[in-house]
Formats: C-alpha cells, structure tokens, sequence
C-alpha cells in the first residue's frame, strides 16, 4: 500500500479490512474511501439506473457515487456512504448494485440502452397497456428498484431515545462551529456541539493552512481540552442533526457504536430531540462539479475532496491528477498535492484571465471536454484556444464552486436567496426561527471570515437570551479571496452528469425544458435530479443553472426546490429509538393485573393496554371452552370484569352541562342528578365516532365514560372544543382514566353480591334503578363510585374506586361472592356478551358509519346544536340505507366470518352487487351457534332473509338468515329487574 506524507491517520496501527472479499490494509483515523484510495482503488460502485463504473466523489456525506454493503449476517448494512464509514479491524465491505462482479456488470448493458432511459421514462412507458402493469411492471420496477440488499434477518443490536435542551445548539465542528462554541462556552450557557464527523475541525482537517502559525489541529486539540474542562458544554461527534422541527426542536442521530466491529453493551445508534433557544448553523458547505462529456468515470472527483486526501488522509488515487476549475478554490487543490510530491500534470481553468498559481502547468479558458478510461480514468480531453489535446492523468479534481449547505435553513419552507458574486445560494432571513448561519454555510469561505463569522454569530444569539459573553481571541489564518466564473456544465453531444446517484444528465434537463417540465418542482420530479439520498448536494445548482440558461433566465428567477428532513439518510431502527418488541409502544396494565396474573388469565394487548382475555381452568383444553363458561356464568349468576381502561373525563363547573350538550348528539343538560345516560358523540363530518356513559353526580359535575379504544381521542377533541371553540363556557375537564380502578358487575346475582360489600347503601330496584349513580363507600369506608349500567343485557353494575384498591377490591369481590358463583370474565366474554346483546363495539364504530346505520338515529337531537349533527344530515348519508342486522348460520354448524360481505342468493359476487359486511362474529353458548353483526342495505326491513357472506381471503361462503340484532332479552327486562 502506498500513502502520500503527512496526513492524520495512525500509521502505527494497521487495521485490516476487506472490499468484495479482497484484502487490504489501512490505519485508525481512514474511512472506507480513504483507505481504498490509499489502497489504489479507484472503482467502488455502479451508478443507479445504467450500471456505469464510478469512484468516490467527494469526501464526506455528500457522497453520491461509492455506496457500499458493511458488515455481514443480521448486521448487513447496505447504501453506506463510504466516505463517512470509519475503518475498524475486521470490517467486511462490499460494492452493490452488480452482477456478478464490480468489475464485470452483465447489468451494464443498461447503459447501450441509455436512450430509451431519459427523463419521463417511467411516466410515458408504463402507462401502456393498462393490464401490464400489475403484473408485469410494477414487479420489475420493484425488483430493480434500490440499490442494496437486506439480510432479512432481525437487527441484533440496541438502539435508544433521548431528550437534550441547551441555551445554544452549534451544528458543525468546523472553524465557525467551534468559534461559536468556544464563545458560548466561555459564557457559562449551555451548549451542545453536534458534529457529523468523528474528529473535530470540519474543513481544518483538510487544509495545510496554519493557524497562528501552527498547524490548524493543534488550535482544535487546545480547544478540545478547554471544552472537556467546561460543564456547560456537551460535545457530540458522530451526530448529524438531520432535521428542524416545530417550536424550537432539532433532530439528530448519534452514531454511538457505528465505528466499533460490535457493539457490545452499547447502543448501535441513538435519537436525540434537542430543544434549543437558538441555534447557530455552521454546517460549511459543499463543493459541486462541472459537467462535461463522461465525467463520472472513477478517478474524477471534486477537488476539495481530492485536497481532503491528501491533506488528512495522506491518500490520493493517482500519482499523476490534474484539475479542473472556474474558480481561485481548485488551484489551491493543485499547490497542495504538488507539495506532496504527486505530479499535476496541468489545471484547466475555465477563465481565461486565470493566473499561473504555483508551478503547475496552468491552461487559462480552457475546457474539460471528455475523458477515456471505462474502469478509471486514464486521460482527459482539454479544449481551449480552438485546439484540442489529450492530457494522460489517472485522476481529475473538478471544482465548479461551493455550495452552502442551506438544507436545514429550508426545513420551514425557508426560501434560499440567490447571491451572484459567489455564484451559490445563501440561507434566508425566512428560515426557522432563531437559527442563525454562520461560517462558509453564510457565504464567508476564507478561515478568518468563517472564524469571525461564528464567533459573531454566538455573540448574536446569546445577547438575544440575555447572557453576557465576550469575543475571544481568534487564531490568525488564511483570508484568501474567492473568485469564479459562472460556469456550470460544458457544451457537447456526449452525455455530461448532474445528478450522479441518480443518473441524471444535461441531456434530461434539455428534455425536460422541451416537453414544458420546467417548474423545479416538475423538472425534480420528471428527471429526478434531487431526489433521494442525495438531496440535490452535489447538483440542484448545476442543474438549475441549465435549465436557466434553456429558458433564457437567471438561476434565482429559475427559482429552487425545498429541501426536506432528513438530511442525510436515518435508519428506521433508530427512529423506532428501540422501541420493539415488548418496547414497541407503552405497556398499560389494568390495576387487577398482578391479581389476573395469579389466577392464570391470559392476555392480549388492547391498544396500549395489556388485558385480562380469558381465565382458563383446569381441565379447559380450549379457549373457547373457557370463554363458553364465562359468558353463562355471567347469564346465570355473576360475573367480574375488570373495565378500568374505559376512559374516563372529570367534567365541571357551571356550564358543563351546555359543554357536553354540544359534544355528544343526544340530549345531555336535562339529565338528573344521580342518573347515566348512554352518549353518541359525532366527528365533524357527521359521522359516529364513540359511544359511552354520561353520569352525573352533582349540578355541575359530570363523569364522561368512552370506548377504551377512543380514550385519547376524545379528551383532545373535547380539550379542543373547551380551548378552542367555545372558550367563554365556565368548564374544566380533566382524565381520570388512570385514576379509578373499575369492575363491571355483571349477571342476576350482582345485586346480592354488591349488597354485602356496600356500607348501609340501598340497591334495590325502586332505590337504585337501571341507568342510575351514586357515591358511597364500600368495604367499611372506601369511597367508591357505582352506576347502574348494563353492557351485557344482564342486570349489571359497574364499581369504581380509586385505582390503587382495584386489586384489593377484586380479591374481596371474589371472596364474598364465592358461594354465589362468582366467575371473573375476561374481555372474549365481554365481546360475545356484547355481540348477543346487539351493542355496538369498535369494529362498528370504525369511522365509516353514522348514527342511522347504527340503528341510533333517534339520538342525534333535532332540538339542538352539536358537533357533526348538521353534518350527519347530509343527503347522502340520510340516504344510506345500510343498516345494523344480526346474522346466523343457516346451517347449525356454519361460520360467521367478521370481514365478510353480503350478497344476495344467486346475486354475482362483485362490489356491483356487495350489500354489505360483517362487522363482529363469535360463537354464542346463549344461541349455540355462531352469530354476527353487519351492515346490510335496507338490513331492518328484511328479517328472516337468507344473504350469502363471501369471506374471499379463505375462498369460502355461507349462507346466513338475518335476525334482529338483539340475541338475547330483546325487550330489556333483565337489565331493568
């Protein structure tokens, strides 16, 4: 291996590595690419869509071109750029997007074919013949869409979430990042350094200029040590903020463990939400090239990446380079890897007043206008002074100007401003609020400038939040001027590359120009320039500057595209922030949980809750057999059902009940004290959305009970109604879900059963009838909450008490109920229960049904105002005469099917002729079949019919009669006994 002197990595550790299973050596301090190049290769990856050999770009996240497979097994790591993967021992790298090798791509005959891939390929291709694309485009699209392969199996490693808050969050380690940071931190505000790389210096690293008159990493180590002594500030490398978000928060990604073989006993990655008082951006920016005719073959990269190399990674990939530019920047890229002993063997600067800078030969008005070398480059094609000559160089740094990265500027639809001295667009004053730029990301790219500018910018901020701070003493450095020329792209025949990840050319955007695709919303779209990972880093500028030049305007009157979080691409494993598994999402447990344990129930998750689903016995081999048994238990004795996750809103004060008036559809301010009434509230589109209980317990204090489905809804949308909309009413609502622990009573004995555990409390029928409430104590002196109310068509009550008794009270309830039979049920029997009843549950409040459907019409008050009641009267949704039947098998031994839909007897099965669906089925003991609930037209009026279910899924139907919806006690006299 060959490496050019100087350069930070430790030459006095070798790490070995692999590269498509050959291998190669390199030190601690490389990445990837540098190791490689060090290494002599220059070919790392196939382009997208025409499979055409390319090398490494540029130096950093950037990178469009060398996308590579890490690591192996459930590790497999694929479309990493390998420009910012660090080097470790053992590291198994691959190229992707081949076949079967890198070398050879039988896939690189997409390139002969190149003419038919240009811009609005797909659009016009795969609109023709209709019936093609099911089964023949969309596959192959998806089959060669992406780039690299997943292992398909499970990430074995861990991941987390987290919360940081600071007085000023700096994003960039760079010169104007660590200016701002070492200002802020003298300060004594907190402050987060968030840097993408894994050493600090940002463009330090890759320059020779000194500062003070020492090398730039001694100022960065000195700062290092003075930050570490510091407590109010936190250092963060290895972090790209990715994204800006809403009232002050920054997303950003922690690569914790990304550069060790294994993670260990640390997290692979973890996300960060910062809330920040303000930020200063100093994210640099970033270099793009020139296009001219095939100048995307490896070996042909940026120029500041080719100076980076050399400068910190002492690599370079050829011995003999030359350089390209139209601006001052490129000819400090040829003075440096002339010092370094590599031959330049000429620049081509596209100004024809360019200077000789150095001793290289330098071509003034000159043009790169092709290149040889299918594998890498072997010689340049220079055009200038009407002459045309081949230059033999195994490498070529192309620099078309900088770009300030303005991406994260852009993220509240901040609008670049074009600035024409330095041919870029710079951040606008529209961009998030207090984030400032600072640096070469504002436009300043000599070192002294950028250092001021961060050094200001934290100055700025930190008098806007009240704290003192002072400017420090800066480093002297280099304060170059920065001239160029507007050059963009090379005119000629050949294909000449913008966008290099997704292969996009001059040649597409003069396309897009003639078929009227030039809106940059339209010419992004139609030729995918932009699109992707890259997010236009390397080429919106370019390829907005031709189509300027197509449509005779300038670049700023061509406008620019928005750019979107992320910025650079974030795993979906560190978005989940390690929540899978049994951390997928918050555990919920009722308060009889432990107790409901103990007894051998089985759970099922409902929503976040963990629920009681069953409570098997001895002897009960099947599931049903235990649900069988709950469900008579409950119809022949009594039954305890822990329904604490019902949600639960305190609702008081004068005008509460005019505020619920408005919220449910029904009539609600005339209900009595000490009385429950059932509720039908509305979404504002008129459809049903949750049912429940209202109760009320005192003048101005009510109990709002809803689906445990709903709970969270309902109480933001009734917040919303009292903050919002009717903000003058005197009320104040407040969840209680969590605070009371509440068992359904249920079955002909709940009455005796609740007698032997209330304190002097009368629960006879005349005292305490159906639909009424009531606080007393229970158990000698806790207090307690009881309503009357039936779910299940039994005579049934349902016991609150503050949620830290629940499982004393369900241990007492069983207790003193033994003798009566007393069964605990879970919720399959609360379900059947319900199902034989006729109540509707969540699978008919699915947002899809209105108050008629349901068979509650009634309830939507023609007397008064309410949320989605006018709504709700729409001609079409009056007009729905779908209406809510029961179902049974003809057949003793049939199915009933939830999902299935109806039709006629003989009907064809087809959405023409679908009448319906079935919303809810079980197995009833009551009726001893199965039975159902559904939807079915004019279902009211055609009791007794027989309607054919087609459950498609399984290629089965059966033959069901329809019957009223309520199985059991149709007219009500056991829940009223």
């Amino acid at each position: 291996m060959t490496r050019l002197a100087g350069g930070l990595v430790d030459r006095s550790q070798i790490l070995n590595f692999t590269f498509d299973g050959k291998r190669y050596q390199g030190h601690p301090g490389d990445t990837l690419a540098s190791a490689l190049l060090a290494n002599g290769v220059r070919l790392m990856g196939r382009s997208f869509k025409h499979h055409r050999p390319r090398g490494v770009l540029s130096a950093g996240s950037e990178e469009p071109n060398a996308l590579v497979e890490l690591r192996s097994g459930a590790r497999q790591e694929p479309n990493t750029r390998a420009t910012v993967a660090e080097l470790f021992e053992g590291l198994v790298a691959r190229s992707q997007n081949r076949w079967p090798s890198l070398s050879f791509d039988a896939l690189a005959v997409n390139d002969l074919l190149s003419p038919f891939f240009t811009a609005g390929f797909y659009y016009k291709t795969f609109m023709w013949p209709k019936a093609f694309w099911e089964k023949l485009y969309e596959p192959a699209i998806r089959k060669a869409a992406g780039l690299g392969s997943l292992s398909m199996q499970a990430d074995p490693d861990a991941y987390d979430k987290g919360f940081l808050h600071c007085d000023l969050l700096v994003i960039g380690g760079g010169p104007a990042g660590l200016a701002a940071a070492l200002t802020a931190a003298r300060s004594g505000a907190r402050v987060i350094l968030a840097d993408e790389d894994f050493r600090l210096g940002g463009r330090l690293l890759a320059e020779t200029d000194a500062l003070d008159g020492a090398p730039a990493t001694d100022w960065i180590s000195a700062l290092e040590a003075e930050f570490e002594s510091l407590p109010n500030i936190r250092v963060m490398r290895r972090t790209t903020v990715f994204g800006v978000f809403d009232h002050g928060i920054y997303g950003a990604v922690e690569r914790v463990s990304d550069h060790l073989p294994e993670p260990g006993d640390k997290v692979r990655q973890t996300l960060w939400r910062i809330t920040a008082k303000r930020v200063i951006l100093a994210a640099g920016a970033t270099e793009r090239p020139i296009a001219f005719a095939d100048n995307d073959r490896p070996g042909i990269m940026l120029a500041g990446a080719m100076r980076a190399y050399a400068n910190r990674w002492a690599a370079c990939p050829s011995k003999t380079v030359a350089v390209f530019t139209n601006n001052d920047d490129g000819h400090r890229t040829a003075r440096d890897l002339a010092s370094k002993g590599v031959h330049v063997a000429a620049v081509i600067d596209a100004r024809p007043e360019a200077r000789i800078s150095g001793d290289h030969w330098v071509i003034a008005g000159g043009m790169v206008t092709g290149s040889r070398g299918r594998l890498g480059l072997t010689a340049i094609e220079v055009s200038a002074n009407g002459r045309r000559e081949w230059i033999e160089c195994g490498a070529l740094g192309v620099s078309g100007g900088w770009n300030p990265n303005v991406h994260l500027t852009s993220h509240h639809r901040g609008q670049p401003v074009w600035n024409e001295p330095l041919q870029a667009f710079l951040p606008s004053e529209d961009g998030p609020a207090g984030l400032v730029p600072a640096g070469a990301g504002a436009g300043h790219f000599s070192t002294a400038q950028t250092l001021r500018s961060g050094a200001e910018a934290a100055l700025r901020t930190l008098n806007e939040l009240g704290i003192a701070a002072a400017m420090p003493v800066l480093p002297r450095a280099e304060e170059s001027r920065y001239g160029i020329a507007p050059i963009f792209h090379v005119p000629g025949k050949k294909r000449a590359w913008l966008d290099f990840q997704n292969d996009v050319t001059v040649k597409d955007i003069k396309i897009a120009h003639a078929e009227n695709m030039r809106p940059v919303e339209h010419l992004k779209r139609y030729t995918t320039l932009g699109m992707a990972t890259d997010q236009g880093k390397t080429s919106n500028v370019t390829g907005l500057a031709v189509m300027a030049e197509l449509t005779g305007s300038t670049i700023p009157e061509t406008g620019t595209t928005i750019f979107r979080p992320p910025y650079t691409p974030v795993t979906i494993s560190v978005l989940g922030g390690g929540d899978i598994g049994p951390h997928f999402q918050p555990r919920r447990l009722t308060p009889t949980h432990q107790w409901a344990e103990a007894q051998g129930a089985v759970f099922v998750e409902t929503g976040q809750w963990m629920r009681a689903e069953y409570f098997p016995r001895r002897g009960e081999t099947h599931w049903r057999q235990s649900v069988d048994r709950e469900t008579k238990a409950v119809r022949s004795a009594v039954g305890l059902c822990d329904v604490s996750t019902l949600g639960k809103v305190d609702v008081q004060g004068t005008d509460a009940g005019k505020f619920l008036n408005r919220v449910y559809s029904n009539v609600v301010d005339t209900l009595k004290v000490g009385r429950v009434r059932y509720g039908l509230m509305l979404r504002e589109d008129g459809f049903a959305y949750d049912d429940g209980t209202c109760a009320r317990l005192a003048e101005d204090h009510y109990v709002v009970t809803t689906t445990t489905a709903n709970a969270g809804l309902v109480y933001r949308n009734m917040d919303f109604a009292r903050q919002c909309l009717w903000p003058e009413l005197d009320v104040q609502i407040i969840s209680t879900t969590d605070a009371w622990a509440q068992i359904a009573v249920a079955g002909p004995k709940s009455r005796v059963l609740l007698a032997r555990i209330a304190d002097e409390f009368d629960l006879s029928n005349e005292a305490f009838p159906f639909m009424a409430c009531a606080e007393l104590t229970v158990c000698s002196g806790l207090r307690a909450r009881l309503f009357r109310i039936s779910f299940s068509g039994e005579l049934a009550y349902e016991l609150a008490v503050p949620a830290r008794y629940g499982h004393a009270l369900m241990e007492r309830l069983v207790q003193s109920g033994f003798d009566l039979g007393v069964t605990p049920y879970g919720v399959e029997a609360l379900s059947v229960l319900r199902v034989e009843k006729g109540h509707v549950g969540g699978a008919e409040l699915n947002g899809q049904t209105t108050a008629a459907m349901l068979g509650l019409g009634k309830m939507v008050s023609q007397k008064k105002d309410s949320i989605g009641a006018i709504m709700s009267r729409r001609e079409g949704l009056v007009a729905d005469m779908r209406r809510l039947v029961g179902l049974q098998p003809v057949e003793h031994e049939g199915k009933v099917i939830a999902g299935s839909h109806l039709f006629a007897e003989g009907a064809a099965q087809n959405l023409d002729t679908d009448q319906g669906w079935i919303t809810s089925a079980c197995y009833s003991p009551h009726v001893g079949s199965m039975i159902g609930l559904g939807f079915l037209e004019n279902g009211d009026e055609r009791i007794g019919e027989v309607v054919v279910a087609a459950n498609p899924v399984e290629g089965e139907s059966e033959r069901l009669r329809i019957v009223p919806a309520h199985f059991v006690d149709p007219e009500g006299a056991r829940l009223r006994d």
